[in-house]
């Protein structure tokens, strides 16, 4: 996986959350990943198609997504609430929009389909050509992971999206 293709992620997640929270926020754990991703609480996953493609999982233990939600929100959620998941998204839609404008200005074309809660216990493998990165960002209200998975598609697969 190119870092060229994950540094604007990198970057974007950095500023939403240090901005969302008004906290800030280190990288701490960078691991590569070929086994099925395993979520870890409330999960939100991004597919992407185009010029890239492949999908980005934002993952926070229910707590923590709780404590996110609730800075979001401006009041505090219990971590049952319906709104705790939709902030998973939103931040989820809030990273992805930033890093895709980056991108976009490198001249890469692809959609960026919306977020869904990845709500199975077991969830997309690598592949032989797309292997995953996992990044963990540690904040004041707990760690929040994301699992990248891209790759440059192929001519055939890109001239067809």
């Amino acid at each position: 996986m190119k870092m060229e293709l994950i540094q604007p992620f990198i970057n974007a997640a950095d500023a939403v959350l240090s901005q969302g929270l008004k906290s800030p926020m280190v990288v701490g754990n960078l691991a590569m990943e070929r086994e099925a991703y395993r979520r870890k609480g409330v999960a939100a996953v991004v597919q992407l198609t185009g010029d890239i493609e492949g999908r980005v999982i934002f993952d926070l233990a229910p707590k923590t997504a709780a404590e996110v939600a609730s800075h979001f929100a401006g009041t505090e959620l219990p971590e049952t609430d319906d709104l705790v998941r939709e902030a998973v998204c939103e931040l989820a839609n809030q990273v992805i929009g930033n890093a895709v404008a980056t991108l976009n200005d490198q001249g890469f074309h692809f959609r960026v389909h919306p977020p869904e809660l990845h709500t199975s216990d077991d969830g997309p493998t690598s592949t032989e050509d797309t292997e995953a990165l996992v990044l963990c960002f540690e904040t004041a209200s707990g760690n929040v992971f994301m699992n990248i998975a891209l790759r440059y598609a192929h001519k055939a697969a890109a001239a067809g999206a």
